[in-house]
């Protein structure tokens, strides 16, 4: 186990260097036309970061509001291309664990719009959508149903799961940007870094039992 551990931080070690060097050698490459073109292409990009962020506000994005009828979800759908919408019961309890972590999520993404609809004000979206199960979010990127999270089923199946493991449902249908691992849960990758680092005690604490064991006699 202790090789093991000890070989994949050497990879891992090895990896970064050589990612490291490429990027360096990269720059060492460029002439100066090439990085007044890069610096150029990288200020255009941060422009247009810039105005997409401020048609995200100006169309309530950053915000997880509550939308009064059913036609507000097609008109919501038209001018945001990322949409998640929590269909809720004020009698389900678990609706409200939805909405704590769609507001946390609403302020961190405004690259898609958070709202919620109560379910039993709007009849024909919950029947055309074919949501029989409350909660349920959906998923609506370019004006088309994509996914639907449907109860906590997909989140460990408990009521306490974390604000992240819904970011990571969420980004697995590619309507907010996510850097984690779209393969893994962040509740197993947390168990697992655990572990490793449990593991890193151990074997620090094996390796500082050896050292202390000197020879006075020398």
């Amino acid at each position: 186990m202790e090789q093991i551990i000890q070989q994949q931080i050497a990879n891992a070690a090895a990896e970064l260097e050589s990612h490291l060097d490429r990027e360096i050698n990269t720059l060492d490459a460029m002439s100066s036309d090439d990085l007044n073109a890069l610096r150029a292409q990288r200020m255009n990009e941060l422009k247009e970061q810039a105005k997409k962020k401020q048609e995200w506000l100006q169309n309530g994005h950053g915000e997880f509001d509550e939308l009064p009828g059913e036609k507000e979800i097609f008109e919501i759908s038209k001018k945001s291309a990322n949409v998640v919408a929590h269909f809720y019961r004020d009698s389900t309890e678990r609706c409200k664990i939805f909405d704590h972590h769609l507001k946390i999520l609403a302020k961190k993404h405004i690259e898609a719009k958070f709202c919620k609809i109560n379910a039993e004000n709007s009849p024909f979206l919950t029947q055309r959508l074919r949501i029989k199960v409350i909660p349920t979010i959906a998923i609506i990127k370019d004006s088309k149903t994509k996914d639907y999270i449907v109860g906590f089923t997909d989140l460990g199946n408990r009521d306490d799961f974390t604000t992240e493991m819904l970011e990571w449902r969420i980004a697995q249908s590619g309507v907010i940007e996510y850097n984690g691992d779209l393969l893994t849960p962040p509740d197993k990758a947390r168990k697992e870094k655990n572990l490793l680092r449990q593991s890193k005690k151990t074997i620090r604490g094996r390796d500082e039992s050896d050292d202390s064991d000197i020879d006075f006699d020398d």
